[in-house]
């Protein structure tokens, strides 16, 4: 059964709300590497399917992927922060995207890691949250430069 945009973009959305609030994100890792997919509406200039690292909002949902194609992966918990400054800025410079709350079908959002920032950041904008970041003296700083980028 297909499930339809209306559902996947709900859960991306309790996916914004739920990092925000829990400041983890789940990905799923191997000895190889984070789980991967393709994307099923993105292709590159040579028209070949962009590549998408997962995540998820809670430990229950990432294990429950843990089949198939990503048998032998474990979940692993990121920061926040760290997601957003090296993971989301990684991702963009490998021309990558990411999926959110994929599942045990391999059916999730898929998402420029950038527009990815903005959102989380609007989301602790509006519940008055703050993160400490590495790099950057202000998430303000930080948000002035994804904007820059985009």
């Amino acid at each position: 059964m297909l499930q339809n945009s209306i559902t996947i973009k709900n859960r991306h959305n309790r996916f914004i709300e739920t990092v925000c609030e829990t400041e983890i994100i789940y990905g799923l890792k191997n000895k190889n590497g984070f789980a991967t997919s393709n994307s099923v509406h993105y292709n590159d200039k040579n028209d070949v399917s962009i590549g998408i690292i997962c995540f998820w909002s809670e430990r229950a949902r990432a294990k429950s992927c843990i089949r198939d194609k990503w048998k032998g992966y474990e979940p692993v918990e990121i920061s926040l922060s760290d997601f957003m400054e090296n993971w989301c800025i990684g991702m963009y410079n490998d021309n990558l995207l990411i999926g959110t709350q994929f599942d045990k079908n391999m059916f999730g959002f898929e998402i420029e890691p950038l527009e990815l920032i903005l959102q989380i950041s609007a989301e602790l904008d509006s519940i008055e949250k703050k993160l400490t970041f590495r790099k950057f003296d202000r998430m303000s700083d930080f948000i002035k430069q994804v904007k820059i980028s985009i």
